[in-house]
């Protein structure tokens, strides 16, 4: 028999039941393949559904090959037991990926039938949740998890955590042993370094001696160099005040010729004006001239048309004299307008001249008053450029000597610096890895711990259950002998004992078959019990329909294999029926009959026994009678 494990994740779910609120819980899918080849080669799937924290919560779903065929007509699948495992695990997975939103797509909905999640059998049902309506992708009914499950699930649990504390203790003593390991390395490490330090500490002092002598013979030699680049600076800055001299007043003349230049053209564009101005009048005295001479000459014009109406060839010739006045006063007319062109350029440029003038004056006036003040900045600075020379050099000196001795400090303090840094980060790289193994040792040990108090509260609830399991054996056994007992009078008086009616009556009541009929749910409730030999001797009539009322009440099913006989298929079976009747009402008004009080307490860690308190009744009972 080979398993295979597909999937094994923690999935929340929504517990629906009859009378109580919507709930949500977080439960352990587990699905397994489970295959065998011995009689004929099967495939099975198992499902299970667990909770972490309660380990009593179980539920089991085994599909075949044949189970899956008719699931697969009643719930119209498209897909073949190959491929359903995984279509049920992605679906699964996109539970586990809606869970975080506020109205999550994908559901899993556990809904049973009673009020609580309490040993009945409860349906799966995987939900889509449209804008339109919830669809039901699948729906798988499990079945609640038997003692015999329950306590298998738990010795499987505890196989897995006494293994996993194995691998915890193996790998602390690893963990143990090579921390050890570094601290004795660690700690060589620290002596040795030491010793390097006070080697370098002494080599230190013997160097700074050294360069101390040698830097105050430096000193000496570069306060002679500073003295001589003074002087060479010193000269320096007076060629180069001559030089600013000379170039200032290069600029002064320059503009002065400039000025000059500007002047001798503003005169020449005064005497065109005038010229131009002398030679537009005489162009308009033209014009008022020719004016006349045209209007003289088309009053004579109209004069000879109508005297010489006759005389066409004189018109035509005095016409052509006209159309040449015509050409000749046009080509006039273009003069003028060109004439006017060029004043109205002429009085451009002039406007533009008049301008720059101004400009130019603006300038000029500028630069004098900025001349005035560079001179008095230069006179300001040469007095405070000879004091802060006296001031630079006096500095100058300084900061060399500083400087010098800097340089030598420096070199010396960085080349032991790095040497500190560097093994200051090793120290630091192993203070870590001591405090990161400190730190995994302590959390193993909370571990360990953790696991110890794990297996003590377990072993303390397997006691409790061994002495539970102990006490119902008892009960059991004591049951059994009460009906053996009862069965061996029924017995001695069908065989012929000598007995009062009255005792026969009340005897007929509590026949073996109304006894079968009380028992019948005590075994189909799950539960292998003891019986005894007599009781699979006896016949029990219409054990059919006591069987298929018991099975749609629980969900476990218990075959019997007994032969049935109709002689005891009498009237004489209802006053039996009736005293098994009374002693319910009894249990209902509380009165616990036929045990002590200490056997029928209700502990809350306690696995329940199906059966036993309808057995208990039915005994106390017969005792009665």
């Amino acid at each position: 028999m080979a398993t295979e494990n597909l999937f094994s994740q923690v999935v929340p779910v929504q517990v629906k039941g009859q009378g109580c609120e919507e709930r949500r819980i977080n439960v352990r899918v587990s699905i397994e393949l489970q295959s065998t080849s011995n009689p004929i080669h099967r495939k099975e799937l198992v499902v299970r559904l667990t909770e972490d924290t309660d380990p009593f919560f179980l539920y089991n779903l085994v599909i075949s090959e044949e189970d899956f065929q008719s699931l697969k007509l009643q719930q119209s699948l498209l897909v073949d037991f190959s491929a359903f495992p995984q279509r049920f695990i992605d679906l699964l997975q996109h539970c586990i990926q809606e869970q975080n939103k506020d109205i999550p797509r994908f559901l899993l909905q556990l809904v049973s039938s009673g009020s609580h999640l309490d040993h009945t059998p409860s349906f799966l049902n995987v939900i889509e949740t449209n804008p339109f309506k919830h669809l039901t992708h699948l729906s798988l009914k499990f079945l609640p998890g038997s003692d015999t499950d329950i306590k298998k699930f738990l010795a499987t649990c505890l196989k897995c955590v006494k293994k996993e504390k194995l691998q915890l203790e193996q790998r602390l003593r690893k963990t143990e042993e090579d921390l050890t390991r570094q601290l004795n390395y660690t700690q060589q490490n620290l002596s040795e370094k030491s010793r390097e330090l006070e080697k370098l500490r002494n080599e230190w002092t013997s160097n700074t001696a050294s360069l101390s002598n040698r830097h105050t013979q430096e000193l000496t030699n570069e306060k002679e160099k500073s003295l001589q680049m003074q002087a060479q600076y010193q000269q320096q800055y007076e060629q180069q005040k001559k030089e600013l001299e000379s170039l200032h007043q290069k600029t002064i003349q320059q503009l002065q010729n400039k000025l000059k230049e500007l002047e001798i053209t503003n005169k020449d564009l005064t005497e065109r004006r005038y010229k131009g101005d002398s030679a537009i009048r005489e162009l308009k005295a033209k014009l008022s001239a020719i004016e006349d001479e045209c209007q003289r000459t088309k009053q004579e014009v109209l004069a000879l048309r109508r005297e010489n109406a006759t005389l066409d060839a004189e018109c035509h010739e005095k016409e052509k004299q006209v159309n040449q006045l015509q050409t000749r006063v046009a080509v006039l007319e273009q003069e003028i307008k060109d004439k006017d062109q060029l004043v109205i350029r002429t009085k451009e440029v002039l406007d533009a001249t008049q301008e720059q003038k101004a400009i130019l004056e603006e300038n000029t006036e500028k630069k004098q008053i900025q001349v005035e003040k560079l001179e008095a900045t230069l006179k300001s600075l040469s007095a405070e450029l000879l004091k802060a020379n006296e001031i630079i050099k006096k500095l100058q000196g300084d900061v060399k000597t500083l400087m010098n001795k800097l340089k030598l400090k420096n070199t010396v303090t960085i080349q032991q610096e790095k040497l500190l840094a560097e093994r200051e980060e090793k120290l630091q790289k192993e203070q870590k890895e001591l405090h990161e193994a400190e730190s995994s040792l302590r959390e193993k040990e909370q571990e360990v711990c953790k696991l110890q108090e794990q297996l003590e509260t377990t072993v303390q609830k397997l006691e409790e259950s061994k002495h539970l399991l102990k006490t119902n054996e008892n009960v059991i056994t004591w049951l059994n002998k009460q009906l053996n007992e009862i069965q061996m009078t029924k017995k001695q008086e069908v065989l012929g004992t000598s007995s009062p009616p009255s005792n026969t009556t009340a005897r007929i009541g509590i026949s073996p078959h109304n006894m079968i009929n009380s028992r019948i749910p005590f075994l189909n409730s799950g539960l292998s019990y003891p019986i005894s030999p007599l009781l699979a001797f006896q016949s029990f009539p219409d054990t059919a329909s006591v069987k298929s009322a018991n099975q749609q009440a629980s969900g476990a099913k218990v075959h019997f294999n007994m032969p049935l006989s109709e002689t005891h298929q009498c009237s004489e079976t209802q006053p039996g029926l009736n005293v098994v009747t009374s002693h319910s009402t009894n249990k209902e008004n509380g009165e616990n009959l036929g045990l002590e009080a200490k056997y029928l307490k209700k502990r809350e860690d306690s696995i329940p026994l199906r059966g036993l308190s309808q057995n208990a009744f039915h005994n106390a009972g017969t005792k009665s009678i």
